[in-house]
């Protein structure tokens, strides 16, 4: 009988401690679709009207505009958004640019210097939830297809234009269906259908108009197919920046050639076009001349010249060493470009749509912000905040405390998170 009682008095403590923990378990992390929709500009979906956007803002959080790190171009921003630094600081300075201790110069055309990982620093959010022992996944983004300190997204594609947008939407809910010892809770997906065509016709045009109401209906899609998973995902809507219209006039547009045409080449390299341009040189006494030569141009109220210790404190750049020695700002209204791309714009009248200028001066620049999922408070509308200030936040929807140094804040963008 003591025995028999014995057994019954351990049967029911071990049952009576497995309910306990299985009680104290902690609940499983949720899962994050971060998404950027390229030169998708601030006022877009009231100018345009989006209603799936528009519908998913009204479920969630939206941002009267967020502001893009400078300068205000595609790669330094899409890495900004993953990394939470400035790009000073993460090394991706802009587009185009000259590493003078590499000896290389980035592009973003050239596959080669895309996939080295020298050019990348920071923690992409990709790799921090793998430190955590969570998977990621990317269909495309900055800096995903280089091994940035060593590692990849445990999911990614080589980026390919031609890839049918419906293809990366139905390839992330593919992820959500893997085995839940697989499944990403992190993961990206970019579309640039809106940049491209706001580019080609300016943010004004009905072409624009349509591609704009195109990434809405993906958008709508996502959300629907979304339905079709039991799990708690969250949908974070950015893009990199936005656009401003640049008319056909002759005096809007300044050329390379002619900007560069009194000076010696082989005395500095140049790397630029579009709203900026970066001058290197070893004789930095060369540079004093290029200065005071391109302030006496007729022409110098289109641009301004720093130095990289002069930097505006509002860009927060100028200390990495592949920022120009010497930098010019092209000013809103005009754009850098060559003698050809000019011709034709001016013979055929042809509208544009550019970036790259100073969000803090250029309301055009300012990027979206949208959340929706069972992270984000319902309804709620917030101001103008910096890019930086996503990943903080991604990290703590996910439950990582611990993060790298980075120069975003938590307390940005905490309010907008439920308790």
């Amino acid at each position: 009988m003591f025995k028999k009682r014995l057994s019954l008095y351990f049967l029911i403590t071990i049952i009576g401690f497995t309910v306990v923990a299985h009680g104290q378990q902690k609940e499983p992390a949720p899962y994050v679709i971060l998404i950027s929709l390229d030169g998708f500009r601030h006022d877009y979906v009231e100018k345009f009207d989006t209603p799936h956007l528009q519908k998913l803002i009204s479920q969630g959080v939206s941002a009267k505009a967020m502001l893009p790190s400078y300068p205000s171009k595609t790669f330094p921003n899409h890495y900004t958004i993953v990394t939470g630094l400035y790009p000073d600081h993460h090394g991706l300075v802009d587009n185009s640019f000259y590493d003078p201790e590499l000896d290389l110069q980035y592009s973003t055309r050239n596959r080669s210097v895309v996939e080295n990982p020298a050019f990348y620093g920071g923690t992409p959010l990709w790799q921090l939830v793998q430190q955590k022992g969570m998977k990621s996944a990317s269909y495309f983004w900055v800096g995903s297809e280089a091994p940035v300190t060593g590692s990849f997204p445990d999911y990614y594609h080589i980026y390919d234009g031609a890839v049918p947008n419906e293809a990366r939407i139905n390839a992330a809910i593919d992820w959500l269906n893997l085995p839940a010892s697989e499944r990403p809770n992190f993961m990206t997906l970019y579309f640039s259908l809106v940049d491209s065509q706001g580019h080609a016709t300016g943010p004004n045009a009905e072409a624009t108009k349509q591609t704009v109401l195109e990434a809405d209906r993906l958008i709508g899609l996502l959300v629907e197919k979304l339905k079709t998973v039991d799990l708690p995902v969250n949908i974070i809507i950015t893009s990199d920046h936005g656009m401003h219209e640049i008319a056909p006039r002759d005096e809007a547009y300044l050329t390379v050639s002619d900007l560069l045409k009194d000076f010696d080449r082989d005395k500095f390299r140049f790397v630029g076009n579009g709203a900026h341009g970066h001058f290197y040189a070893q004789d930095k006494s060369y540079l004093n001349e290029i200065a005071t030569t391109l302030s006496a141009r007729t022409d110098s109220d289109k641009f301004e010249v720093f130095f990289k210790d002069e930097m505006p404190k509002n860009w927060h750049y100028g200390t990495n060493k592949r920022v120009g020695d010497l930098f010019i700002k092209i000013n809103t209204e005009h754009y850098l470009t060559s003698s050809g791309r000019k011709a034709d714009i001016i013979a055929n009248n042809e509208f544009h749509g550019e970036h790259g200028f100073d969000p803090d001066e250029t309301e055009d620049m300012g990027a979206i912000f949208y959340a929706s999922g069972p992270s984000f408070k319902s309804g709620m509308k917030i101001g103008k905040f910096r890019n930086i200030h996503i990943y903080p936040m991604i990290a703590k929807i996910l439950g990582i405390n611990s993060l790298p140094e980075i120069d975003g804040k938590l307390e940005v963008l905490a309010p907008i998170l439920k308790d």
